[in-house]
């Protein structure tokens, strides 16, 4: 292909697209740049493999930190395992992708996205989404494309388009439409509880710009000559799915209108008359050709006989306007909570369950040491509220390996924590850093929104002051020509044979977090904002079922967590508090049994699971880091004693020498004839020396500031 340099004009900047340059062997290639933010993208395909029935699509997106002027840590220096960021960006491109490649397609499709260089202003994610576009129709690959993706941000009043990273931190939305022609295909956000209206109105307000740059696509397409590839589908003979529909098609409607069924036996009933068609087959001449055809492909019967089911069950929501287990289109499934399930060490537990779903949400409160380093291109360095998802087998009555968690865990822990972040408590009220871990016991749809509300539970419940309590539920939609049906709290099966997930949660003042993903082509707006509309009613009855279980956070933490103190100290004194060698606050947490976190800005934070232990450590870095002045009266403790005079602790860490000419205001022929090391003092201090030695006396204390001292006592 020619190379080829093309300039975007796009809300007031240039989007720069260079084809043809880098990466010639790939299908396709394309550099996508905005400001100093340069991300290459390719698509290749390959192959197929020999078996495979489902589209092999692999998105994959590099993050090296050299795109940032950064070189990474750790013993290697070099990028290691995916950070959870690059992790959720291969999910941001893969899910606007995978619906517009043709479902019959089973060649190995590869799309990498690598980001070269990375400023401050331009976030890389929206722009691989786009990047992935275009390298996949010059690499020739069907595709139902040109597809799109814009940022939108909210700051004041007003929506933007391609927020910068700060301009997200500040404002109050943060959320990513992806489209095609045909409609909304993919959205992503994170809200500061905005109201419906507000994230209608800027998903609307994204899809136009992403119809924007979809057209200039087009302009590029046609200024290289390249057209959309449009391959016909693989010949397929008919006759098993008519043999199969007209077998399976009464009992299956029996099996779906059977509102009594639950999900085991409706499954196990209709894998009975799947079994019963795989029989009468079986008992079919050996030559004749349906037979023949389940023989060459042990796959085909599964796969037709899938096909027909989800084609029934489709046609009893559309038709009959009635689910697989007898509830309207707008029901929500029976809902139960229960907190402090889980006894003992455990700060903050609660169990969600909604209908066949259950999630066990449980919370750990930790000091600001525990709080996640990232090392990643973005500015967010630390992490101070973790969601972490797991999804054992078990919970669909499955057994597999266990592994460390996949994109699908990460997503989904993901979504429910960006749920959750804009009710925390501020750092400077609640220093805590915070961790809750949802684990689905059992799985039949929507487990990221009952991790969102067993979070909420469980943080209620270990007595963290959120702002309001979130819920969450999952909307799915079943679209048949012109016909449209929205579905709220989808379960499994609904998800896998339905069009769309929607997930949202909020408060019940807006909307905190927003995903929605399709397997269709795209979706006018109109009907993603009655979706939006039809979860409000869902949420709050959600809402007001989790607060019967507990209506406000807890008022006192578990006495199993740990009690943080803070203060703040001058940054110049962090060395001195810190010691040679970490010497003195090594000390300090021996004596005490609490750990100590300082930060840059001087503030210091004490945690320990004995309150007046926590009080001793603090005491101890007030006095270090208290700026004594000249003439303050302390009552002190002698430490020890020396020829020349006594030493005398004023404060913690702070000591002072009473020379021999000032213990008594006569004289004195040893100190030892006055003091003993253990005994209580009032002292004045004389003067601080250059040096920051601290001289004392016992002369010339005025009555009144003698008492005052003795009131108070020792410091510390």
């Amino acid at each position: 292909m020619k190379a080829m340099e093309k300039s975007i004009s796009f809300d007031g900047r240039d989007i720069r697209l260079k084809v043809g340059t880098l990466a010639p062997q790939a299908g396709g290639s394309v550099v996508i740049e905005l400001g100093d933010t340069s991300v290459l993208v390719t698509a290749t395909r390959s192959t197929g493999r020999e078996g495979i029935d489902f589209l092999p699509l692999l998105v994959d997106y590099e993050e090296r930190l050299y795109a940032g002027g950064k070189i990474p840590g750790g013993f290697l220096r070099r990028e290691g395992r995916p950070p959870e960021k690059v992790t959720l960006t291969c999910r941001l491109i893969d899910r606007p992708m995978r619906p517009l490649f043709p479902q019959w397609l089973r060649d190995d499709i590869q799309i990498v996205a690598t980001t070269l260089s990375m400023d401050e202003l331009v976030p890389p994610d929206v722009l691989a989404v786009t990047g992935a576009s275009i390298a996949t129709i010059l690499a020739k690959i069907p595709f139902k494309g040109p597809m799109a993706a814009v940022r939108v941000g909210l700051v004041g009043d007003d929506f933007i388009l391609n927020p910068s990273f700060e301009e997200i931190r500040l404002g109050d939305l943060d959320l990513v439409v992806a489209g095609t022609h045909d409609g909304v295909v993919m959205v992503e956000a994170g809200a500061n509880q905005l109201p419906e209206q507000d994230i209608i109105e800027a998903i609307d307000f994204g899809y136009e710009g992403a119809l924007e740059l979809i057209r200039h696509q087009e302009a590029l397409m046609k200024d290289l000559g390249v057209e959309l590839v449009e391959e016909k589908p693989p010949v397929v003979d008919d006759k098993l799915e008519i043999y199969i529909r007209e077998a399976a098609e009464e009992p299956v409607k029996k099996v779906l209108s059977n509102f009594e069924n639950t999900k085991s036996s409706r499954d196990e009933a209709l894998d009975e008359v799947k079994a019963e068609i795989a029989q009468k087959i079986e008992q079919l001449p050996e030559d004749d050709p349906l037979r023949l055809a389940v023989t060459e492909d042990a796959k085909s019967l599964v796969k037709v006989f899938k096909g027909v089911t989800k084609q029934l069950m489709r046609a009893q929501i559309v038709e009959d306007k009635v689910r697989v287990d007898g509830r309207k289109l707008d029901e929500v499934r029976p809902i139960s909570c229960q907190v402090g399930l889980v006894p003992r060490r455990v700060h903050g537990s609660a169990l969600f369950n909604r209908g066949l779903t259950q999630v066990l949400s449980l919370a750990t409160l930790g000091s600001p040491g525990d709080a996640q380093e990232l090392d990643d291109l973005h500015p967010q360095e630390q992490k101070r509220y973790l969601h972490h998802y797991n999804f054992p087998p078990y919970s669909v009555g499955e057994t597999r390996p266990m592994r460390s968690p996949g994109r699908r865990e990460i997503g989904h822990g993901a979504l429910a924590e960006r749920a959750l972040v804009p009710v925390l408590p501020p750092k400077e009220t609640f220093p805590y850093v915070i961790r809750v871990v949802s684990e689905v016991l059992s799985s039949n749809g929507s487990t990221s929104m009952g991790s969102v509300c067993g979070s909420t539970l469980s943080l209620m419940h270990a007595g963290v002051p959120l702002t309001k309590p979130v819920s969450g539920a999952a909307m799915g939609l079943i679209k048949e020509g012109d016909e449209v049906r929205i579905l709220t709290d989808i379960q499994g099966i609904e998800d896998f044979l339905g069009d769309m997930d929607f997930k949202v949660a909020g408060t019940d003042v807006g909307i905190t977090a927003l995903q929605m993903d399709m397997k269709i082509t795209g979706l006018p707006v109109k009907i993603v904002a009655d979706a939006v509309k039809q979860a409000l009613p869902a949420r709050l009855h959600i809402l007001s079922k989790m607060l019967e279980a507990i209506d406000e956070p807890n008022p006192e933490l578990s006495p199993f967590a740990p009690r943080l103190y803070s203060l703040k100290i001058d940054p110049d004194l962090i060395g001195l508090v810190i010691g040679p060698g970490g010497k003195t606050i090594k000390g300090i947490t021996e004596e005490t049994g609490c750990k100590i976190d300082i930060d840059n800005d001087g503030t210091v934070t004490i945690s320990g699971l004995d309150g007046e232990k926590a009080m001793r450590a603090r005491a101890i870095i007030q006095g270090m880091t208290r700026k004594i002045q000249t003439g303050e009266v302390f009552l002190g403790r002698v430490t020890r004693i020396i020829p020349i005079g006594a030493f005398v602790e004023i404060a913690p860490g702070k000591e002072g020498m009473v020379h021999i000419s000032q213990v008594a205001d006569y004289r004195i022929g040893k100190v030892e004839d006055e003091l003993s090391v253990g005994d209580e003092i009032v002292v004045k201090v004389r003067d601080i020396d250059n040096k920051n030695r601290i001289n004392l006396t016992r002369l010339g204390i005025d009555p009144d500031d003698e008492a005052a001292a003795r009131e108070a006592g020792i410091i510390g």
